[in-house]
């Protein structure tokens, strides 16, 4: 989800782990934007909190213990409104889904669907994905990680604040397992070119397309009203899907 996603710096992942990653960030790749929630989100949020949402100062979690079972565990950073993150819940109820944004007004609106619709296979975070992926996330456990439609910064200027560098590629690998998958889509294609270019470089992933291609839609990715909008007119949109060696 464009303008919400975590902060990254492009340089080799410290020897002293992901914590020194955290004090060595730079550069923000994210954007809070609309302020304070309005009374009405701020109410959902509050109401459904205790339900869904988990909190970064509670430190490490278990996914056994969190959500009551073995499962495949999907992880998404930036799931802006929450819509697609739902439906993905909803449609594969043998899997636990955990979802990490900074804006709190898609925070609630997630929670809230999740309650409307009895979703109870879904966790949220309402905090920064590298300190979450550092401070609370089990390593090398999770079955996926979803990163769909994160800013492009279309400015050469700015390209340096893109989620996907290769410092990002290798914290998500220490939260995967053996097997997992590293999913992003893209609407801009510069940006495909650039994910294409950092992971094709990365030795701890494999294409799942084969060498330098990309993957087709799965039909498990739900279509955005935002991607809608944009096949209509035309537009492309890239999906890259990384195996975890």
């Amino acid at each position: 989800m464009k303008d919400q996603q975590t902060e990254i710096q492009d340089s080799e992942l410290p020897e002293s782990g992901p914590q020194e990653a955290i004090k060595k960030r730079t550069i923000r790749s994210f954007v809070v934007r609309g302020g304070r929630m309005t009374e009405g989100q701020q109410k959902n949020y509050d109401a459904n909190w205790e339900v869904y949402g988990l909190n970064l100062e509670d430190g490490r979690i278990d996914y056994k213990t969190l959500f009551g079972r073995e499962s495949e565990v999907v992880l998404e950073v930036g799931f802006g409104m929450g819509a697609s993150l739902a439906e993905m819940a909803k449609n594969a109820p043998e899997k636990d889904f955990i979802g990490i944004e900074v804006h709190p007004p898609g925070v609630a609106k997630l929670m809230m669907l999740a309650k409307e619709q009895g979703i109870t296979n879904l966790k949220v975070y309402c905090d920064d994905a590298i300190e979450v992926m550092a401070k609370c996330l089990p390593e090398k456990e999770a079955s996926c990680f979803q990163l769909f439609f994160p800013d492009p910064w279309h400015k050469k200027k700015h390209n340096k604040r893109r989620i996907v560098q290769p410092l990002f590629a290798q914290q998500v690998a220490n939260v995967l397992k053996t097997g997992g998958q590293f999913h992003m889509a893209t609407d801009w294609q510069p940006y495909a070119e650039h994910m294409m270019e950092v992971m094709e470089e990365q030795s701890l992933y494999e294409n799942a397309a084969g060498k330098e291609q990309y993957y087709p839609r799965p039909e498990w990715r739900p279509l955005t009203k935002f991607e809608n909008r944009g096949e209509k007119l035309g537009h492309g949109v890239w999906d890259l899907i990384y195996t975890k060696k």
